[in-house]
């Protein structure tokens, strides 16, 4: 019963992280539409609010990667250090 517990873990972990990096590679795709309609902007109150999105985007991607990085060190810290250290 308790092995199953730590498998229950594993994959709700394992389904977070993967959809955090769906996330970001979501926001990824948002920022690169957003640095075009920037591009492509005439109207200068079209200009200011691309540089809101873009901004707000830049935002949100640096979150998820921070976020991102902090699964990654869990998984390290969580991890036997004699399994880590190679031969």
């Amino acid at each position: 019963m308790h092995m199953f517990l730590i498998s229950k873990k594993q994959t709700a972990h394992a389904t977070a992280y993967s959809s955090l990096l769906d996330d970001l590679e979501k926001a990824q795709y948002d920022l690169a539409l957003a640095y075009n309609r920037f591009e492509n902007a005439m109207d200068p109150d079209l200009i200011d609010c691309c540089i809101y999105q873009v901004k707000a985007l830049q935002m949100r991607y640096k979150f998820l990667l921070t976020k991102a990085k902090q699964f990654d060190e869990e998984d390290s810290y969580a991890k036997n250090p004699l399994e880590l250290s190679e031969p």
